[in-house]
Parts: C-alpha cells; structure tokens; sequence
C-alpha cells in the first residue's frame, strides 16, 4: 500500500509539472498583463512566456527575440523568450505574417504606433515601484494656446499635499518625450510619478510640479521604427537628424516660453523665478531641451539631458551665448548640468558631450546607467539621479 502512495505521488507530481510548469521556473504574470491575464509570464532568468489562441493560424512569432511560438493540439501557441534585457519593452505579435498587439497585455504609444508591451523585473530595483508612501496626482489639463490658437493638452503632477498646503508654492521640472512619442510617455511607460512620490518620501528630492506637455515629435520618420524590437524610439538607436526637423524645435520653444510656462505659472502654486524652474528631456526631447535651455536660459537653471543626439548642442564655443568658454559665470547661472545615458549606447548619447565639458572645465554630472541601451530603464534611472540635485538651496 505504502508503496503505491509513493507511485501515484510519483505520478500527481510529473502532471503538476507539465500543466502547471510555469510555477516549477518561478514565472509570474507581467505586471502590464490586462486585469485577470495569466500571460505572457516572466521567469527569473527574465525569459517571457507568451501562450496565445490562435487555432486556425500556421505561423505565430513573437517580435521579442524574434520567437516563434508552437501550437499546442488545443490551439493555443506556446513559447519562451531567450531572456530579456530587464525594464519596459514594447512587442507584438505575428500571426501568418500579420502583425497584432497581444490581447493579453495593456498597450502604450511609442515609436508613433500603439504596442503591447511588458514590464521586466529587475533584481533589486524599485526605486519607481508602487510603495505605500504619499501620492502625487497627475492631472488632465486642456488648455488654449494663444501663440498658435490650439488647443493643447499637459499631464501636470502635483507633489503629495498639494491641494492640502494651500499656502506652499512650489518648483517645477518641465519633462519632454522622445520622436514618436507624446506626453503620455513619461507617466505610463516611464513611471516618473512613481519615481518623484518615492524620492519625496525618502527625503531625497524636494516637492516639486511635473510637467508634460508634447513636444510635437510625433509621426516623425515612421518608417524607421520597424526593427526586431518594434519601438524605434525607445528601444533603438539614437535618432539621426531628419530633414525639417528645426520647424518643429521652434514652435515648441515658442508654445514653451509663451503658453506652457505662464499656463502652469497661472494655474499652479509655483515659484516663478528661473532658479526654481528645470527642464529635461529624453532622446530627441533631450536636444529640443538643449536648445530650449541655450535660447532662454533666463528661464531656467536646471539642466538634464537623457541619451540625446548630438545636433541639439551648439558645441563649447558657442552654447549657451559663449557661457560654456567661461566655466565659472556658467556654473554661476546653471544650478545642475545633467547629462545621462546607457552604457549600451554609443558616445553620441551624451559621453561625447560630457567629456567635451570636463575638458573645458565646464561643472557637470555624468551617470552611465550599466547594462542598458535607449530605452526608459536608462531614462527612469536618469530622472531618478536628477531630480534629487534640483532645487536645493545652498
């Protein structure tokens, strides 16, 4: 009898293996997976298992690794990724060679296309994580612009307490978005208010406004953005100057000065003054602030540039109306001088400029997040070691 025990035991295990193997390699559901979606699934070695419907299909490939999935005699297709580099990446779905989204998994807008994507764990990194601390709101602003007549919309964060301290004031960081995508980029895939409600609580950042506006570089060069890994923006290389490209830089700046600023300024609590006013950016949103940052440093005296292409800098001798030749009125005008990138990008992102500045004697901070190419893992880790550096008064 005790012998048969340890047979059928034997035999419930092997099964529990095979239908419930998921649980054997420790995979979880994605975190981005649609309300009650089992999967795509990740595993520790961060590999993603996709099982997807498909009876009827010949062929499903998955654009993560380029895995072709195999179909089960249930209909569903079943696989795994080779393991994935740990952050935000976007994917889809070939079907007979027809490219869908994952009904599985929430979708996001990059690379000027709506994609499914998916949240990769990394080992001892939270620093943009949901906590149980204080939360900021971020806000749907519709607004009318006077310099164009559009109207134009801004997600607006406001630090925990906001409407409660109605007698504080606050500094505000201005935060633009990469080529193709558009002011929702930063909350959704690159949890800035997550980021900004964890440093608040640690007592690491002061309280500040966030603001997120478009950049207008939207549908630009979308031809471009059909690589293994779908998200030419965000996971691609640094973008490459295209033709018409200034049009678009100056009628932001001019929307910037004229419309979002005395908006916010007007709306929000904020302290009006340049060294209580930063502005960053992402990829081509990190040129634009370059250029924003030369032409109207009267409005600001925080700098961060994250994996920007060269071409928004006018170069030592002349940026910033020749400040840069003289390293000490510079750092007397600019508070923080940002300048971040992935260590899987080329020099072009940002180590070309930095070294550049050190050479000239210009004060700077360099981070080089390890391991990582153009996609909002660095940048997430880029606002993370900005925003501790503003508006400390010393």
């Amino acid at each position: 009898m005790k012998k048969t025990i340890l047979i059928l035991f034997a035999v419930l295990s092997q099964t529990a293996f095979v239908c419930f193997g998921q649980e054997a390699d420790n995979s979880k559901p994605a975190s981005t997976n649609v309300a009650g979606a089992d999967y795509p699934r990740v595993d520790a070695q961060h590999r993603v298992l996709f099982r997807i419907n498909a009876p009827k299909a010949t062929s499903v490939v998955v654009s993560l690794g380029n895995t072709a999935l195999t179909k089960g005699e249930d209909g569903f297709w079943t696989g795994r990724t080779e393991p994935q580099t740990p952050g935000f990446l976007c994917y889809s779905i070939k079907i007979d060679g027809v490219e869908l989204n994952d009904p599985s998994s929430e979708t996001f807008y990059d690379a000027g296309h709506i994609y499914s994507c998916i949240e990769i764990p990394e080992q001892g990194v939270d620093f943009y994580d949901v906590k149980d601390v204080p939360h900021g709101d971020v806000r749907s602003v519709w607004y009318k612009a006077k310099s164009t007549g559009e109207m134009r919309h801004a997600y607006i964060y406001t630090p925990p307490g906001y409407d409660q301290n109605i007698k504080q004031r606050y500094p505000v960081l201005y935060l633009l978005h990469g080529m193709n995508q558009d002011r929702r980029a930063w909350e959704s895939q690159g949890r800035a208010n997550f980021i900004l409600d964890n440093l608040i609580a640690q007592g690491k950042a002061k309280q500040m406004i966030l603001v997120m506006e478009d950049g207008g570089l939207a549908g630009i060069n979308l031809a471009a953005r059909r690589t293994q890994n779908p998200a030419g923006s965000a996971n691609g290389a640094a973008a490459q100057r295209p033709g018409g490209m200034d049009p678009f830089w100056n009628g932001f700046t001019k929307v910037m000065i004229e419309d979002i600023i005395p908006m916010v300024d007007a709306r929000y609590r904020t302290l009006t003054d340049r060294e209580h006013r930063a502005i960053a950016g992402l990829s081509l949103g990190g040129a634009q602030t370059y250029q924003i940052s030369e032409t109207h440093l009267d409005k600001f005296a925080s700098i961060g540039v994250f994996s920007a292409a060269p071409f928004g800098f006018s170069g030592i001798e002349t940026a910033y109306n020749g400040l840069l030749a003289k390293p000490e009125a510079f750092s007397k005008q600019v508070k923080v001088f940002y300048i971040g990138q992935g260590s899987e990008e080329g020099p072009n992102a940002g180590r070309a400029i930095h070294e550049a500045l050190d050479k000239a004697g210009v004060k700077n901070v360099y981070y080089e997040a390890p391991g990582t190419a153009h996609v909002f893992q660095t940048w997430r880790k880029c606002l993370y070691g900005f925003a501790p550096l503003l508006f400390q008064d010393k």
